[in-house]
């Protein structure tokens, strides 16, 4: 009988404990989900949401003002997104006139051919000259007939554009600065573009210009991001239209969108201070080619000419040109950042 005793109590404190611990999980698990088994928790919250409900009309008024102008604004931040998407697939077809008058030049068609064929026969005496062979004579002529124009074209555009995004800021604030004077927007409008600096100037001039033909402001600046296809232009005239339209404190609007124009354009220094070490290595490693055969040529000019002079110098060259290029795109595409 005592062994029988001693052999249940430690059986008995095992099972006393399982039952507390079971309890004790039990009980816990209640407290924890009873909220949501009873559904005092969803009452809870459909009585707080009627109590910071409003009661009055007075006190309804201005959430229904806040509700209707909070959907205007997103109609309007929906609609210029589609148009920017449409802006965007029309960008990679510009027509030759859109991007003269993106870079700037007062040219025509013509001026653009002139300079096409005036390259190409520079280029064409300058390849003769240095290799006498025919091949890279033809390959000279090709690149200032093609490829020089339109690099030239490319380069006065985005040095244009670069300008536009260094003025802007400044063109923003002084319209701030107006406006908080209780100037109308318009007339802030004329004085940006009579007081900033080139391009900034020229562009407001058109939207001045444009709102003297009858159409109305939100229009006229709309035609802006056109012109000068960049994501501040859009922003400028993403602001305005959704002042125009849906009202509010454009002093306040545009300060923001000033300070958010500098940021970018700090940022844009950062990225462009952070990537010289990589630009400045690739145009080591791409020069490097043409430095040794220039080195090569003036030591033992008569080891290098078989390059130029044989065909099967020719084709190496011209194999070397093509592996060149295709290096220095892909290095050019691991530099160069899309902000």
């Amino acid at each position: 009988m005592d062994a029988l005793n001693e052999f249940m109590t430690p059986q008995l404190t095992m099972v006393a404990v399982a039952i507390l611990v079971a309890f004790s999980i039990g009980g816990i698990l209640y407290a924890l989900l009873e909220p949501l088994l009873s559904g005092s928790k969803k009452r809870d919250e459909r009585l707080g949401q009627i109590a910071t409900r409003p009661s009055t009309l007075a006190e309804r008024r201005p959430v229904r003002d806040a509700d209707r102008r909070r959907k205007s604004v997103q109609d309007q931040l929906k609609e210029f997104e589609d148009k920017q998407k449409a802006r965007s697939k029309k960008a990679s077809s510009l027509t030759l006139n859109a991007k003269l008058e993106q870079a700037g030049l007062a040219w025509e068609q013509k001026h653009f051919v002139y300079l096409s064929i005036g390259s190409a026969a520079a280029f064409t005496i300058l390849g003769f000259l240095m290799t006498g062979s025919l091949l890279f004579t033809v390959g000279f002529a090709f690149v200032g007939g093609f490829g020089f124009p339109r690099w030239y074209l490319a380069h006065r555009r985005n040095k244009r554009f670069e300008a536009f995004l260094l003025e802007l800021p400044n063109a923003v604030e002084i319209i701030v600065r107006g406006v908080k004077a209780g100037l109308p927007l318009a007339d802030c409008i004329k004085v940006v573009a009579t007081e900033s600096r080139e391009p900034v100037a020229s562009e407001f001039r058109k939207i001045v210009e444009a709102q003297l033909m009858g159409l109305t402001l939100t229009e006229a600046v709309g035609r802006m991001p056109e012109r000068v296809p960049l994501a501040e232009a859009n922003f400028f005239a993403i602001v305005v239209a959704i002042q125009q339209q849906a009202g509010g404190g454009l002093s306040e609007a545009l300060g923001n969108l000033a300070k958010v124009l500098r940021a970018r354009k700090t940022l844009k220094g950062k990225i462009k201070a952070l990537s010289s070490e990589a630009k400045s290595s690739a145009g080591i490693i791409g020069s490097l080619p043409f430095i040794v055969t220039l080195i090569l040529y003036l030591v033992a000019p008569d080891y290098i000419m078989l390059l130029f002079t044989e065909t099967a110098g020719n084709y190496i060259i011209a194999g070397g040109l093509f592996w060149m290029f295709v290096g220095i795109m892909v290095m050019r595409k691991m530099i160069n950042f899309d902000f």
